[in-house]
């Protein structure tokens, strides 16, 4: 088990999307953030970001990160979200499979050693990541605990992999 939840496990947790210091990131070679969406930027079918969140994605592209969203959300929400933000997006990603992982490291045009994954769940987000070429991992605590019932049943999972962490 020890083994497997550090193959498995995050990089870092962060308890907010705007918790993760860019500073921090830059300073150790980061260049490039792949964002998951429902639960890490926005809530479970909320419409409007948190202020704090558009605070942080503006200053990433002060900073001069490229950032592109994953989601394995609907490709009309993702795109009008992304677009708000003004970054680009994989809609219908397959999270945890590699393909929309692969997509955005494609889309970001950087080494892997520069991007860092930031989502809520371990077995998409940190998985997917960890199965895309090892990509640095950043997991969040969701931002609400409403969700679909297969990632309910996830949670339950995440909470035996991290119990120090996952509190829900």
């Amino acid at each position: 088990m020890a083994q497997t939840r550090r193959m498995l496990g995050p990089n870092l947790f962060a308890p907010r999307l705007h918790d993760i210091s860019l500073a921090d990131l830059a300073a150790s070679g980061i260049r490039g953030l792949i964002v998951d969406l429902d639960n890490t930027l926005l809530g479970f079918h909320e419409t409007e970001l948190a202020a704090e969140h558009l605070a942080w994605v503006q200053e990433a592209h002060d900073r001069g990160f490229a950032i592109v969203m994953v989601s394995n959300n609907f490709s009309e929400r993702v795109r009008s979200i992304a677009k708000l933000l003004r970054i680009d997006c994989v809609p219908n990603a397959l999270k945890p499979l590699p393909f929309g992982f692969w997509e955005a490291l494609r889309r970001l045009k950087l080494p892997r050693k520069q991007v860092a994954v930031v989502g809520d769940q371990l077995f998409t987000d940190v998985l997917g990541a960890k199965l895309s070429g090892n990509l640095y991992t950043i997991l969040t605590e969701p931002i609400e605990s409403k969700d679909f019932p297969i990632t309910m049943m996830f949670r339950f999972f995440e909470r035996l992999m991290l119990p120090e962490r996952r509190t829900r």
